[in-house]
């Protein structure tokens, strides 16, 4: 049956001379894999730039047996700005792949889809920084997966302003200055980050990027948001090995 979408390439792995097999993130369908034939021949209908990744298709697919089939494919955006600064392209190759690791395989995912796109766009756009993207993208992508951490107040006294604070990267609990001392623990969190970990936890999607941070906030945030991020994915990403060699 033919079923028609929209969606983002995250990954792709050509087969053969001509055949490449994609991920694809969509808003229906959400993380599916799927066969595009004939990619490098002059005259295909799924022409290699519309199943390339970090481009965003209109697609025709057939289900197959064991994975969807791309009959055609046409670009929709191909976010030419990441393709003019390497810390851009490195970041959104990581946000692609964190996307791929946390989205919800054959069923909707249209706030994935939605807030890649948008993390994509405003890098392509250069409306906001690598660096303050970063931690965003980490923590609303994990926030949608399921693993929002607790961050309304002190798990310990209940404590919610007011001085530094440790945010768990394993168990994603808040402790202020004092509980965390008594549980051995070194904060992490200044009142800007604090601020910033709970507006992206919670904030309309609309509203999600509309914050400022100092830069000393955010190195902060952006060193708690990694760790709580790998910390649930319990394996390393190469995408962010390699951006890590890049912002250094």
């Amino acid at each position: 049956m033919q079923t028609q979408t929209e969606g983002l390439i995250i990954k792709s792995r050509d087969i053969n001379e001509n055949d490449t097999v994609v991920k694809i993130l969509t808003g229906d369908l959400g993380l599916i894999s799927a066969f595009a034939n004939g990619t490098k021949r002059v005259k295909s209908r799924t022409a290699s730039a519309a199943v390339s990744p970090m481009t965003y298709s209109r697609l025709t697919l057939y289900r197959g047996r064991e994975s969807y089939i791309i009959d055609d494919a046409k670009a929709i955006d191909v976010f030419f700005g990441l393709r003019e600064d390497i810390e851009r392209l490195s970041l959104a190759n990581y946000f692609c792949e964190l996307a791929g690791e946390f989205s919800p395989e054959n069923t909707e995912a249209h706030e994935f889809l939605s807030l890649t796109l948008n993390l994509l766009h405003l890098l392509s756009e250069d409306k906001r920084s690598a660096d303050f993207l970063k931690p965003v993208g980490e923590l609303r992508m994990l926030a949608l997966a399921g693993y929002m951490p607790d961050v309304l107040a002190c798990a310990g006294c209940g404590k919610y302003e007011g001085g530094d604070f440790y945010l768990d990267p394993v168990e994603g609990r808040l402790l202020c200055a004092d509980c965390a001392e008594k549980a051995r623990h070194i904060t992490n969190l200044d009142n800007g980050a604090l601020y910033a970990l709970r507006h992206i936890c919670l904030a309309e999607d609309k509203k999600l990027f509309g914050f400022k941070i100092s830069p000393e906030s955010l190195k902060e945030l952006s060193r708690t948001s990694e760790q709580y991020t790998l910390a649930h994915l319990e394996h390393g990403l190469k995408s962010l090995d390699f951006l890590k060699t890049v912002l250094e």
